[in-house]
């Protein structure tokens, strides 16, 4: 009779150790990667850190690099740095092209991706094959000067307009982003939508565009950051109208001082300064980048 209780605690048992060697590999398993993801975080935040409290230091204590914390906290370097890089300017300057830059490189990705998805024409894979090339062929500074030319023979060589038009049509990776949300949003809206007598651009604003907007947000966010982090273009463009420089070019200012020597501790604090605009950017399209990261995970 009491055979088959103690073959069901034998098989208990036996099997203990088992779920006890899982649950320690399981463990181990989360201790690794929790490990990796600490190293990983530390080595993006240090750089962060070492040059947030670099631009507290004196220019010795940065140099000599002896101390990690501030002797003396150096709060006039920000101010040193607002002046000398002439920051309201060159804020605004920046501000201008990256806004200008995200709403143009938007609009045109958005419509060539709605027109790639949506419509049927001639020369449609070549185009998207020619758009695709531009990203993985880089050839670096050797256009800068076929894009200065085509500026002089538009008149924009001295202003921040060639800058933004250069920087729009380099749209390729923001269309191949946005027309993977395109592939999420069902045609049949578009042929119920024409049913109804919408034509194809009030198919495109009122419908497609308002389901865009996860898309809109996360691809909005690395075109603001491009166009916020440009040098060379605006350096070139800017060299005889130092007025119309941007924020990184005016940082590199900052770099010496009046007597020509080095001051890296106020082109940290600079530096630190201009990081500002970056997190309100990320803050207001970190929803939208969120939302559309969750949902790739719960695909």
């Amino acid at each position: 009779m009491n055979s088959a209780p103690t073959t069901i605690s034998t098989r208990k048992t036996a099997s203990h150790p088992g779920s006890v060697s899982l649950w320690i590999g399981k463990l181990a398993g989360g201790l690794v990667l929790w490990a990796f993801l600490l190293i990983i975080v530390l080595f993006t935040l240090f750089p962060v850190v070492m040059a947030v409290l670099g631009s507290f230091k004196t220019n010795a204590e940065v140099t000599t690099g002896a101390t990690f914390w501030p002797s003396v906290w150096q709060f006039q370097n920000y101010v040193k740095a607002w002046k000398g890089a002439n920051f309201a300017q060159f804020t605004f300057n920046s501000l201008f092209v990256a806004t200008v830059t995200t709403v143009g490189a938007l609009l045109v990705a958005s419509l060539a991706a709605y027109a790639v998805d949506r419509r049927e024409f001639a020369g449609k894979k070549l185009f998207v094959s020619l758009l695709a090339s531009t990203m993985f062929i880089s050839i670096g500074a050797v256009v800068l000067r076929p894009q200065f030319e085509l500026m002089v023979h538009l008149n924009l060589q001295k202003s921040l307009w060639g800058v933004i038009i250069i920087l729009i049509s380099g749209h390729a990776a923001t269309f191949f982003t946005l027309i993977g949300f395109f592939k999420g949003i069902p045609k049949e809206l578009d042929e119920a939508a024409m049913i109804d007598g919408c034509s194809v651009y009030g198919i495109y604003w009122r419908i497609v565009l308002p389901l865009l907007t996860p898309g809109l947000g996360v691809a909005g966010l690395f075109v603001f950051r491009n166009a916020w982090n440009e040098y060379i273009l605006p350096l070139v463009f800017t060299m005889t109208k130092p007025t119309l420089q941007t924020l990184t070019v005016g940082l590199a200012s900052l770099r010496y001082g009046t007597s020509a020597a080095a001051e890296t501790h106020i082109m940290m604090a600079g530096a630190c300064m201009s990081i500002i605009p970056i997190l309100v950017v990320y803050a207001l399209a970190n929803k939208s980048f969120i939302s559309v990261t969750s949902g790739s995970v719960k695909g």
